[in-house]
């Protein structure tokens, strides 16, 4: 179980402390412990590009107003970096590059921290070496939190985010080696959306071009396929030609599969 009292007081010693806020479970857990120790010496600052889901900066709006989080926003421009959008393996480290350097010039002072837990050490997360050779720490994992034990504290203190479903950027649904434009991103995000509002909470759709590969929890897939013709008109209206719904259900990072077999 993650200590408390360490992630307490390692917050304590930072003095002053910008949280990476993306709204997700982890990233809410620690702003709100962050805002608990440190009051006004922590801040949230939620980065906002065609990567974020609306609903997501919304959500973290909406958070921060119902915990008093002192919380502001920073673009970010990764579709400018021709690196970025190329989406080869090391797409998530010059994002993370991207986010450090807003996060630099914004007039939040103190130590940048990101929701990072010990169970996200073991993927292919080269954003998190960016994000560390920046400086960046991480005090979940310093004061050993999985994701269990983010979501057990959570539920404990009466987070609403305690069973958040996982979240990550958009451009995580692409392929890597498929060019990641601002159109591929709105679509994946429309497709979402739709699905979303027809009551699917955790939902991936990923993009091969004209056809969208639907990833769902698996107690989902049958009340999916019981609901096709809803399903397969809210993915077209996204812009999507073929619709298909993957079996194996959601498998988050599943993408990542991909660069071990290069």
């Amino acid at each position: 179980m993650g200590d408390m009292a360490a992630l307490r007081a390692g917050l304590a010693e930072l003095d002053e402390v910008v949280v990476a806020f993306s709204g997700g479970a982890d990233s809410a857990f620690l702003a709100w412990v962050a805002n608990d120790v440190l009051g006004e010496r922590a801040r949230a600052v939620t980065a906002v590009s065609p990567s974020l889901a609306p609903e997501e900066r919304a959500d973290c709006e909406a958070l921060a107003r119902e915990w008093g989080l002192r919380w502001s926003t920073v673009e970010t421009d990764e579709l400018a970096d021709p690196a970025y959008s190329a989406n080869d393996g090391e797409r998530c480290y010059h994002c993370k590059t991207s986010l450090m350097d807003a996060l630099a010039v914004t007039e939040a002072p103190g130590a940048v921290v990101l929701g990072v837990n010990l169970d996200d050490l073991g993927d292919h997360r080269p954003g998190q070496r960016a994000a560390a050779e920046r400086g960046a720490r991480f005090p979940l994992v310093e004061a050993g939190f999985t994701k269990d034990d983010v979501r057990a504290s959570s539920k404990q203190l009466g987070l609403r985010t305690w069973d958040k479903p996982a979240a990550a950027c958009l451009a995580s649904r692409v392929p890597y080696g498929t060019e990641v434009t601002l159109g591929v991103l709105s679509s994946v995000a429309k497709a979402e959306s739709a699905l979303r509002a027809l009551g699917f909470r955790q939902v991936r759709v990923r993009h091969y071009g004209d056809l969208a590969r639907i990833e769902l929890e698996a107690d989902d897939v049958e009340a999916a396929a019981a609901k096709r013709d809803d399903v397969v008109a809210a993915v077209k209206q996204a812009g999507y030609r073929y619709v298909t719904l993957d079996l194996e259900g959601f498998r988050s990072g599943n993408l990542n599969q991909a660069l071990g077999a290069q």
